[in-house]
This record gives C-alpha cells, sequence and structure tokens, in this order.
C-alpha cells in the first residue's frame, strides 16, 4: 500500500509528543546518550509538515546501538539500519500510518550540526520558512503518492538553506 505525502498545518501539540518521546528514547539509549532534539518540520515554529515526529539521537559509540533495537521494538520502532545515510541508525514507528522517525549518529558526525543549524535557521528566519512551507505543500499536491519526488523536490531549496546557515551560526557565534 502506498503511503500519502500529507502535510498539515503546525500542531502545538508537537512540542509535547516530542517531551514524550524524549522521556521513553532517555530510558532507552541510557548510558550511551549524550543528546536527544526535535529535528524536522515539526521543530520548526508556523509551518505545514508531514506529521511525523523527527527526532535526532546523538550517542557515545554507534556500533552499541544494536543493543538497543529490542528496547525500540517494545516502544513500536523498526531498525531500518542506516537507510540511505552512512553512519546512521534510523528507526520509523507506524508501517501504514508513521508517526516517527527515530535517527541516532555517534557524537561528531557532521549531520547533526546540519540537522541543527537548518532548524534553528528556519526558526530564525521566518520568511524563508515560510517559503519552505509553501514549496512543501505545493509539492505534496503535485506528487501525492511519490514520496521519492516530493523528497527531490525540496532538495535545492535545503541545500540553500543548510548554505546559509552555516555561515549564520559562524556569525551568531
Amino acid at each position: 500500500m502506498e503511503r500519502k505525502v500529507e502535510v498539515v498545518g503546525a500542531k502545538k501539540e508537537w512540542k509535547d509528543q516530542f517531551k514524550q518521546m524524549k522521556e521513553q528514547l532517555d530510558a532507552v539509549f541510557t548510558d550511551e546518550l549524550i543528546a536527544i532534539h526535535h529535528i524536522g518540520s515539526t521543530a520548526i515554529e508556523g509551518i505545514y509538515a508531514k506529521p511525523i515526529l523527527d527526532i535526532l539521537v546523538v550517542v557515545n559509540d554507534i556500533e552499541k546501538v544494536a543493543h538497543y533495537q529490542p528496547a525500540m521494538q517494545r516502544l513500536g520502532y523498526e531498525c531500518l539500519g542506516e537507510n540511505g545515510i552512512s553512519k546512521r541508525r534510523f528507526f520509523i514507528k507506524g508501517a501504514t500510518y508513521r508517526s516517527h522517525h527515530v535517527h541516532v549518529f555517534q557524537k561528531g558526525n557532521p549531520e547533526i550540526e546540519r540537522h541543527l543549524n537548518f532548524r534553528d535557521y528556519l526558526n530564525h528566519h521566518s520568511k524563508e520558512a515560510q517559503e519552505y512551507s509553501q514549496l512543501k505543500v505545493k509539492l505534496a499536491k503535485k506528487f501525492p503518492y511519490d514520496i521519492q519526488s516530493y523528497i527531490e523536490g525540496k532538495d535545492a531549496f535545503i541545500k540553500e538553506i543548510d548554505r546559509k546557515s552555516i555561515s549564520w551560526k559562524r556569525e551568531d557565534l
């Protein structure tokens, strides 16, 4: 069964859902855990997003994440391995109706900073956040059952924000 590409208006409950998941993930990753962050569009104020919470978990040793898979399964997650991003462990919750993505990276992985910079940049630049929001709405309408085309349609915008966020972050320091 194909998953529909759906974007919805910002929901206040996303922050609360993140807090709940953070507590659960704190209990799972115990000794390996360094930090847990809310990332992705649901972490950006006031924009349309797929109603899937993206969570970034930073651990000491990525190789030890396999030990935590049974606990993640008990919470309803499926592990998809790296799933296209080297040195990541990716977990999804909900096969048909996906509700959560958990991206696990080892401390020092540049993907951590990239995700956090993207989120922070758009939370500080509302005009560009709204441009991203409208792009997502347009792409979801254009590709309602083609997640790959939806993702590819956002790629240039995301890369441009990634580029801008690096220099913005440097100015902020």
